[in-house]
Parts: structure tokens; sequence; C-alpha cells
């Protein structure tokens, strides 16, 4: 069964991994414009590759783009489902404490600077706030 902080954790998490592919792809393309130039001398060995050495670099590009592009678009509909499930949430400051804290990825002590309030008010808020979500039946399949 999901916790309430594991379903809300979600976006962070897939969040994080999008970073860390798109530095990867960043990596790929600085690694692709620095290609050198070809050759001139004909070599016929039967066992090399015919295609240039980045065109498996490029093909790679285009891979991780296409999976950065499925993970934004399920970020958004992630998002977009944690905010529905946050609306829910009665009071007001226990509900923007988990906004900031899973869809802006905020620390406890930017939240507590945020609202104007003490850290151990924040997590106290935070603690409440979560007894208040109630994962979707959705979630729940996926998380067993």
């Amino acid at each position: 069964m999901m916790t309430a902080e594991q379903y809300l954790s979600q976006a962070y998490r897939l969040d994080q991994r999008i970073q860390l592919e798109q530095s990867e792809l960043d990596n790929l393309k600085t690694l692709a414009a620095s290609v050198g130039s070809p050759g001139f001398d004909e070599h016929n060995n039967p066992n090399h590759p015919t295609d240039a050495p980045f065109v498996k670099t490029l093909e790679r590009i285009w891979e991780m783009e296409q999976k950065i592009s499925t993970e934004l678009s399920q970020l958004i509909l992630l998002k977009q489902e944690i905010l529905k499930v946050l609306s829910k949430v009665n009071d007001v400051d226990e509900r923007l404490v988990l906004t900031y804290r899973y869809l802006k990825n905020m620390s406890w002590s930017e939240i507590s600077i945020e609202l104007g309030v003490s850290d151990r008010t924040i997590r106290r808020w935070h603690e409440r706030a979560l007894t208040h979500v109630v994962v979707p039946e959705s979630a729940e399949e996926m998380g067993e």
C-alpha cells in the first residue's frame, strides 16, 4: 500500500530522473559537437562499421530526447493529479506546505521563510497534512 508521502514524492523522483537524463543528454550533445573530421584514407575492413562514429551518438541523443519528452509528459500529468488530490486538503496552510514540498521541491527552511513560521511548525503542519491526503486508487494499484 502506497503511503501519502510515497505518492506525493513520485513527482520529485521523476523530476530528478529527468534532470539526470537531461544532464546526460547535454554531455552527448557536447560529444557530438566535438566530432573530428573524417580521414581521407579508404579502409576496406568488412568487420568495421561503415557509419561514422558520431552517428551512434546522434542516435543516442534522439533516443534520450524521446525518453525525456515522454517522462516530461508523465510529470505534467502526475503533477496535475497531485494538485487535484491536494485541493481536497481543507486546511490552507497544510495544502501550501504539501504544494511547496512536493510540487515545487522546496526545502523545509525555504517553506518556513515563505510562510513566515518556524521549521518546527512547518514539519508539524506537514505531518498533519499527510493524514488528510487521500491517495487515489489508481496509485494504490501502481504501488503494489
